[in-house]
């Protein structure tokens, strides 16, 4: 007996299907999914210079210690709490709305404190606030 074999080529994989597939999936996909663009914060930081430093005329200064103490210009407040602060910010302004806060924190500051000095102005009605900066010639030394 004499078995005759087939021919011997090689079976063929048909990539055409496959990537008819791909693409669907691929439309399926870009179709189907949301892009969520982060809202990003505008920022405009303070630029410490010595010889631009502004006086303002109707200026509260709060001063925040280290360890959370808080000052308004240069008397210490014996509580710290929000409501206490308040009415210092508020007293310090005589009244004025138009009174513009300055805070000047520590470095080593925890953040719930400058918060602390933010809400208590907001409370006072006093909405205009900045911070004190350091030079940088000034805090190399």
């Amino acid at each position: 007996m004499h078995f005759t074999h087939g021919s011997k080529e090689e079976p063929e994989i048909n990539l055409i299907p496959f990537i008819d597939v791909l693409l669907v999936v691929l439309i399926f996909l870009m179709l189907s999914t949301t892009y969520s663009k982060f809202t990003e914060m505008q920022l405009r930081l303070p630029v410490a210079d010595v010889e631009a430093q502004r006086d303002y005329p109707k200026e509260v200064i709060v001063g925040v210690s280290a360890d959370g103490r808080y000052s308004i210009n240069k008397t210490v407040l014996p509580e710290r709490s929000v409501e206490a602060v308040a009415e210092a910010l508020g007293a310090a302004a005589n009244g004025g709305k138009d009174s513009i806060v300055i805070i000047s924190a520590d470095a080593s500051t925890a953040h719930q404190s400058v918060i602390t000095v933010m809400e208590a102005a907001r409370r006072a009605g006093l909405m205009q606030i900045t911070f004190a900066t350091q030079s940088a010639a000034r805090a190399g030394r």
